[in-house]
């Protein structure tokens, strides 16, 4: 299949269905308090969403804003697996030697969280200019289903870069967060020939230690922890001991939740719209933004049971690979690291262990940010990846002949 421009159309038989499903909607009772977000999704947030999701949600409108967007889809040979057919995004710069970039997603966002960062990253001839592609992830939005087991990170790893030596683009850095940070991190990890930096802001890493980093280990041991560092310890116990059920579920279990996401749009609009709500740094949500993320759950090629089916394969690899999400906690040689901390994000790490992940050029302390940065604070995300590329940034000429000027 050769790269072909792809149009997003929901057929009008899955809007009425949509409709009909939620007029048949039975919302729960709920206790009564003042911390009702202790608790979950108060029962009047989705009733709310659920009436305007019917009675004046405008999904055509959000389909052809998206189709707005220079969306692609070609298939990709990913061994053991056959033909993937894989939706993109591909915003090409004017500039010849624009860097490629590839933006990886994670769950519960999509390519959408991409679009915000579209018009910053063009370049303007003192800071650099970037070709950006952001696909959905095979399972995720208008990318195809898996539905032989198997398909772990390494996968999804071969997938993204197979797709991008397809579009020419035989060297490339990377971005990425929740998911994108595995996948981006296992792509360095496999195709450090291809991969030559990845900037990323969910930053998941462990203390250094003595036997593996022992001058970071001695820093570690002996500087205290900044005021941020603190907070960011604080939010990662929160959410760790608050906010981790859902991944517990979706890695041991994923077939059992999936009937819940694909039979009731209520409970898919539940599920996300309580991460929507709790990851971010006080994001203002429009009704709007919130059942555009659902919806894309909703609508994809896959349906949306499929996209939680990564926690179960990234943590249970074997035998196909021994590559889990830990694995990518370690040192990877060879790729250089942009590191992005932002406060409210679900794992808030000190300095000295995001050093524990590689090579390390560059760290940004945000005073604000969330889990969806890409979303909630674009120009925080564009502003680092410049400053790693620009011409006396730590990155500038990595990639022969791509160094983002004129």
């Amino acid at each position: 299949m050769s790269i072909e421009p792809y149009t997003i159309s929901v057929p009008d038989e899955a809007l009425r269905q949509l409709s009909q499903r939620i007029s048949f909607s039975t919302f729960p009772d709920q206790v009564n308090g003042p911390k009702l977000w202790d608790f979950g999704v108060p029962v009047s947030d989705i009733q709310r969403l659920t009436k305007y999701w019917q009675d004046g949600f405008d999904w055509r409108k959000v389909e052809a804003q998206l189709n707005d967007l220079p969306n692609f889809r070609t298939a990709i040979d990913v061994q053991g697996f056959g033909n993937i057919n894989v939706h993109f995004v591909h915003q090409v710069s004017p500039v010849k030697s624009a860097i490629p970039l590839l933006f990886s997603h994670g769950w519960p966002g999509s390519f959408i969280e991409v679009t915000k960062l579209l018009p910053l990253l063009e370049g303007n001839g003192h800071l650099p200019a970037f070709h950006i592609v952001a696909p959905s992830l095979p399972n995720f939005g208008f990318s195809d289903g898996i539905n032989e087991k198997g398909f772990v990170l390494t996968k999804y790893a071969e997938t993204l870069n197979k797709l991008m030596l397809k579009l020419g683009y035989d060297k490339y850095v990377t971005q990425g967060g929740d998911w994108g940070f595995s996948v981006t991190r296992a792509i360095g990890l496999q195709y450090p020939d291809h991969c030559k930096a990845s900037h990323i802001n969910m930053v998941l890493a462990r203390p250094p230690h003595f036997d593996k980093h022992p001058l970071l280990a001695l820093r570690h041991a002996i500087t205290p922890y900044t005021p941020r560092e603190q907070d960011g310890r604080r939010r990662s116990e929160w959410f760790d001991k608050e906010g981790y059920g859902y991944n517990v579920l979706q890695s041991t279990k994923p077939q059992t939740i999936g009937y819940a996401l694909a039979d009731s749009p209520v409970g898919l609009l539940a599920w996300i719209y309580e991460k929507l709500h709790d990851w971010t740094d006080e994001y203002p949500w429009t009704d709007d933004e919130i059942l555009t993320f659902v919806s894309i759950y909703w609508f994809s090629t896959a349906g949306p049971a499929a996209s939680v089916r990564i926690y179960h394969e990234a943590t249970h690899p074997q035998p196909q690979s021994d590559v889990t999400p830990y694995t990518l906690f370690k040192w990877i040689p060879h790729v250089k690291l942009g590191i992005a901390h932002f406060p409210r994000e679900i794992s808030v790490v000190p300095n000295t262990w995001a050093e524990t992940l590689g090579p390390v050029c560059q760290q940004k302390e945000h005073p604000k940010g969330g889990h969806f940065a890409a979303w909630e604070v674009p120009e925080a995300i564009a502003t680092d990846l410049q400053s790693m590329f620009k011409k006396d940034g730590p990155c500038y000429g990595l990639i022969v002949g791509k160094d983002g000027y004129v």
